[in-house]
């Protein structure tokens, strides 16, 4: 529309701004325009006409300038306070409707300039008086509208499709998960990979004998035995350490009621609670109460110094990050919240389940009053297994309990300690879900990753179009 006179608003159109406080307005019949999306509702009303409303203040405050959106409103409405109404003074020259198109459009070129102000940005009445825009022939801009508006409507489908897509591939993801704990991607696997009795009968020369109190296993690996066998060793291991005073005694766990379970498991795998994974010692740590760790007690990093890991770590899977550290031989109180390689840390307020395992490279660090430490016993669950069950079943329960209303908060562990059922495979079979998993998982987010650029694509072909047809008219 470069063709065409561009004028000032203020010769074109009346500004006026806004009466009505949005925090005081009774609720009512007419709408009430604010800087938001949606509008409210008022007893009263200020105009009865086509207006375009701009917002007089920026979208996000805080020095910046912006500004979300332009609204087109028509009838009878009333209209915020730190708004201002732009009604065109002869419709039959200018439609409010193409104008409210072309500023939105132009927002960022031609309205967010004009804001100012360090703390409170704001745009000033006769600022927006001396924006120029285009007035093509009013039957031209009729044409326009209804091209904006086969496009939003086209728009509006297309971006629907791709949403329902991304809710389909979530939900993907989540059935490959749920698959993988039912052990029902590892059916044919476990066909041809785990040796049941018969079959290591017939080649006892190349087999182990395991035998773990009545039970007598004869097997290819320990990584192929049924986890039930795996459980008994470790139960053994664990009974011999506290004979010889190296741990302490356990409290026993309840026993896992038909109710708890939620799905049959297949042969060789078993449901077990999260102790009886557990390595020995503190391998089930909540983070420290926040006044055990003050700022008083930090330190610059040092040959004497202990990483303080914090939430972040989890978030962004990246152990490197934070700056915090303390002396752990002068706050002794805090070593039963060390952690390092091979770890499992969760993020436990506010952003709830992100996990990361540290990886060989991290140090041993303590974990802060918004974390959670897991150390798995890796000769009966590998760590990535149990993270596919964590996502798939667990991560929703933790969300789910947490407490709080400014922020959600992980304040027990009692769920994981005494209720969680976990179901466990043969080691060797973890690894083959894992490998499963992550190849399934990856060809997901490679479809994600294809609906998520012909989305942009499908905003940018918009863009192009209506680009075209206000700089050249067509």
């Amino acid at each position: 529309m470069l063709k065409y006179k561009h004028h000032p608003v203020g010769q074109l159109c009346s500004i006026i701004k806004g009466e009505t406080g949005l925090a005081s307005a009774l609720p009512g019949n007419y709408p009430l325009v604010t800087t938001g999306a949606d509008r409210k509702s008022c007893k009263t009303y200020q105009f009865d006409t086509e207006a375009v409303c701009i917002p007089l203040v920026s979208s996000t405050g805080h020095g910046k300038k912006s500004l979300n959106y332009v609204h087109y409103q028509s009838g009878k409405f009333a209209l915020g306070t730190i708004l201002a109404a732009l009604i065109p003074r002869e419709p039959q020259k200018l439609s409010a409707a193409f104008l409210h198109r072309y500023l939105q459009f132009y927002k960022d070129r031609k309205i967010v300039p004009l804001m100012k102000g360090a703390a409170n940005v704001s745009l000033a009445v006769k600022d927006i008086a001396k924006i120029e825009i285009p007035v093509p022939p009013i039957n031209e801009q009729k044409s326009f509208i209804e091209l904006f508006n086969k496009l939003s409507d086209s728009s509006y489908k297309l971006l629907n499709e791709f949403s329902n897509q991304t809710t389909y591939l979530s939900q993907l993801r989540q059935a490959i998960l749920q698959e993988a704990i039912e052990g029902k991607l590892t059916a044919e696997w476990r066909k041809k990979n785990l040796v049941n009795h018969e079959y290591t009968q017939m080649h006892t020369n190349k087999k182990k004998d395991i035998s773990v109190h009545s039970s007598s296993f004869v097997v290819d690996d320990l990584d192929f035995a049924p986890a039930s066998v795996l459980l008994e060793k470790i139960k053994a291991e664990k009974q011999r350490l506290i004979e010889e005073g190296k741990i302490r005694k356990e409290k026993p766990l309840a026993p896992i009621k038909p109710e708890e379970i939620p799905f049959e498991l297949p042969e060789g795998w078993i449901w077990c609670r999260l102790p009886q994974i557990l390595d020995t010692g503190d391998s089930l740590r909540r983070g420290p109460f926040g006044s055990s760790i003050t700022k008083s007690m930090f330190i610059p990093k040092s040959q004497h110094s202990t990483k303080v890991y914090e939430q972040k770590n989890a978030i962004y899977k990246d152990y490197s990050i934070g700056s915090y550290y303390i002396n752990i031989d002068i706050h002794k109180n805090l070593k039963y919240f060390l952690t390092g390689p091979g770890d499992i840390i969760i993020s436990c307020a506010g952003t709830i389940g992100e996990t990361y395992i540290l990886p060989s490279e991290a140090p041993k660090g303590i974990i802060n009053q918004a974390l959670l430490k897991i150390r798995l016993n890796n000769k009966i669950v590998c760590n990535q297994f149990f993270l596919k069950v964590f996502k798939s079943q667990t991560k929703a329960r933790l969300n789910n309990d947490a407490r709080g209303t400014a922020m959600k908060n992980i304040s027990s562990v009692v769920y994981l300690k005494n209720e969680l059922v976990f179901p466990l495979p043969p080691l060797a079979e973890q690894r083959a879900i894992v490998e499963r998993v992550d190849r399934l998982l990856s060809m997901v987010d490679d479809l994600e990753k294809q609906v998520t650029e012909r989305k942009g694509q499908a905003a940018e072909l918009m863009q192009t179009v209506l680009r075209e047809a206000f700089e050249t008219g067509k």
